[in-house]
Formats: structure tokens, C-alpha cells, sequence
């Protein structure tokens, strides 16, 4: 399995950005993508996942509200495209944003595969 992510920057706070994880490779549905984010100094967060399956949905409580996981190519086993608008930008969510497929969750130790970090930076 191969993820990568892309879409990140430079953004002014009270901006916004969508990020985008393509993966692939997948033989089968029963898996989730979830979108990690780590800044310099703290540990891996989960922010939200999205289940292959069926579709459902969990966003970390820090992020309800601005952050907003999608995805295309549902209906494809192999490969699906998985998208996380974030609104609103705060200095705070400066980080290196991840995707990651594994179980349903925001577990770091639960992801198998990881792609590439793509880095945002919120800053006036």
C-alpha cells in the first residue's frame, strides 16, 4: 500500500487549506485512512479517519468544527483518494500533516502503512 499527501503550505491564520491523500495498492475495503499531523517537540495526533467499508467518520475532539474528512473513489477496492479541508487556520495547527491507513481510529501504533508528510505552516 502507497499514500501520499499533498496540498499543504504556507497560510495566513483564518485561512484554509484541503489537503489531499491518494492510496493505493489496497486489496481489500477493510481498512481506514486517517490523517495524523505532528508538530516540532509533541507527538503524532490523530485528527480524523474515515472507514473504507462504510464510511464512517471520527474527528479528535481539538479539531471538531474546522476540519472536514472526504473522500472520492469509494466505490474503487484498490485505490481511494481522501481529502481534509481545514478551516479557519490557527497558528497552532502548524505541523507536518500524515495519512495513514490501518484500523478504524486515530491510534498512531493502529496505522500500517504511512505516507510522506506534507507541511503546514499558519503564520502572518
Amino acid at each position: 500500500v502507497q499514500l501520499q499527501a499533498s496540498g499543504g503550505g504556507l497560510v495566513q491564520p483564518g485561512g484554509s487549506l484541503r489537503l489531499s491523500c491518494v492510496a493505493s495498492g489496497f486489496t481489500s475495503r477493510r481498512s481506514a485512512i486517517a490523517w495524523f499531523r505532528q508538530a516540532p517537540g509533541k507527538e503524532r495526533e490523530g485528527i480524523s479517519c474515515i472507514n473504507r467499508s462504510d464510511g464512517q467518520i471520527q474527528y479528535a475532539d481539538s479539531v471538531k468544527g474546522r476540519f472536514t474528512i472526504s473522500r472520492d473513489n469509494a466505490e474503487q477496492d484498490s485505490e481511494e483518494t481522501v481529502y481534509l479541508q481545514i478551516n479557519n487556520l490557527k497558528p497552532e495547527d502548524t505541523a507536518v500533516y500524515y495519512c495513514a491507513t490501518g484500523w478504524f481510529g486515530l491510534d498512531p501504533f493502529a496505522m500500517d502503512y504511512w505516507g510522506k508528510g506534507t507541511q503546514v505552516t499558519v503564520s502572518s
